[in-house]
């Protein structure tokens, strides 16, 4: 999913359940108007809506986005391709998915251990 280098650029994703798409944005490096843009284009971005539309994403979504970021910009792959990787077989079995999700359970763990230090 996520290459090493493109890990280092991107700041770790906070404990917490929901995101405004403003904090999405600054955690993913895209911006508002295009996260709009990735939702409608795959079936696998759906955030939560509340009062007045407003759209709150999950941990997921968060990682779900990061993928597709990396598939458009660093990959090279366009929309239909990415849409295709993600929805097919294989997407379920994504070896880098996993260790994004390993990496960031590993930041977040590093993190409780130095507060519990102090």
């Amino acid at each position: 999913m996520l290459e090493a280098s493109n890990n280092n650029e991107l700041p770790p994703i906070p404990g917490k359940r929901y995101f405004t798409i403003g904090e999405v944005s600054e955690l993913c490096h895209v911006k508002q108007h295009v996260l709009r843009y990735w939702e409608q284009e795959f079936p696998q971005l759906k955030p939560v809506k509340r009062r007045g539309n407003r759209r709150y994403y999950q941990r997921q979504d968060v990682i779900m986005i990061r993928q597709i970021r990396n598939l458009l910009y660093e990959q090279g792959f366009t929309i239909g391709g990415a849409r295709q990787k993600l929805s097919g077989a294989e997407a379920r079995e994504d070896s880098t998915q996993s260790r994004q999700i390993i990496r960031q359970l590993r930041l977040e763990l590093e993190e409780i251990m130095s507060l519990l230090k102090t």
